[in-house]
């Protein structure tokens, strides 16, 4: 199969991505234990901001309590994940490379094993997620780059930190607490999105949507980072620059998303790939559109988690599922690995 090449996203592609989402968000809220009739869905949403829609408790609570944040939580991950994937696979000119590309996953790993250990609540659990994180990238850019040396030294040095923060979750593991610890940390490193809540959002998703926000801006830039240092001073962008803002924004992204909700996998190496098949190479539309898949990814994948069985399916295990096998197939189809 032959890739389509489209420079510039056309209007209708424009609009289908922005409602994608919005219909994902809306068709999830009416799916769970309770199901929910599109009508009741709409006058509870429209409930928070006026008066003359009355719904029940029972309801305002299922939608707005305990729906909404997971949900718009999926959104974020999704699209973060999938922002930040496609941002690295053309950084480093790797078809392989995921956002755990610097360490950042591993890091934000051992710091929320380590707030469980030490047991702190959940913003203490997310800061040390996040500052654990921070100190990986640090870590791989301190160790990988320097005179000489390009983006595979990081990229070799990313795996290193990325093994030991690997390492040192273990070693978290077998100091923790057989019955109380432990559980908790095992269980959160399969990612799921079922502690959410608005003031967990709250924490993390600024560095979330800041970081989307600033690659967005920067799309079209983005076309030059897999050129050389040469090639690029040609067009008058601060290639060195460029490269910086954009690890440090799929940092921030990364390991926020880890620090809310635990290592979601697949996410940021598939859906960047199926929007390249379906776009092209050009930042412009790729960027856009992993956003928008992305979020829809996750709300599908969060809502099967969260009804296909009576006990709650971890995310990780089901984009592991849905994404190995798919991914397989696109590259059967695609017949290369592309960037």
């Amino acid at each position: 199969m032959k890739t389509r090449k489209i420079g510039v996203l056309k209007l209708h592609w424009k609009i289908l991505l922005i409602i994608m989402p919005i219909a994902a968000l809306f068709i999830a809220l009416c799916i769970g234990r309770i199901s929910i009739s599109p009508s009741e869905v709409f006058d509870t949403i429209m409930s928070k901001f006026s008066s003359d829609y009355e719904v029940s408790q029972i309801m305002y609570k299922t939608i707005w309590t305990i729906r909404m944040p997971r949900i718009l939580l999926a959104i974020l991950v999704g699209a973060g994940l999938s922002c930040a994937g496609c941002a690295f696979q053309s950084l480093f000119a790797n078809p392989l490379a995921t956002p755990d590309t610097l360490g950042v996953a591993s890091g934000s790993s051992f710091g929320a094993a380590l707030g469980i250990l030490l047991g702190l609540g959940m913003v203490g659990m997310q800061l040390t997620s996040l500052a654990f994180g921070a100190v990986a990238v640090f870590l791989t850019w301190l160790s990988g780059s320097g005179k000489g040396r390009g983006l595979g030294s990081i990229v070799l040095s990313g795996i290193m930190i990325g093994s030991l923060f690997t390492a040192l979750v273990s070693l978290v593991k077998f100091v923790a607490d057989d019955e109380s610890q432990l559980p908790s940390i095992t269980y959160w490193l399969m990612g799921g999105l079922d502690k959410a809540n608005y003031t967990s959002l709250l924490f993390g998703a600024p560095a979330i949507i800041v970081g989307i926000v600033i690659m967005f801006l920067l799309r079209w830039r983005m076309n030059l980072l897999p050129l050389s240092d040469d090639e690029a001073k040609a067009s008058g962008v601060n290639i060195r620059l460029l490269r910086i803002i954009i690890i440090i924004c799929a940092t921030a992204i990364t390991a926020s998303c880890i620090s809310l909700c635990g290592q979601v996998g697949w996410v940021g190496l598939l859906i960047p790939h199926m929007c390249r098949m379906a776009f092209g190479g050009n930042h412009l539309s790729i960027i856009p559109a992993s956003i928008s898949f992305g979020a829809v990814f996750m709300i599908v994948v969060d809502t099967i988690a969260r009804t296909a069985t009576a006990a709650e399916i971890p995310v990780s295990i089901l984009t592991a599922i849905v994404g190995a096998p798919f991914f397989i197939f696109l590259m059967r189809r695609n017949g290369r690995w592309q960037i």
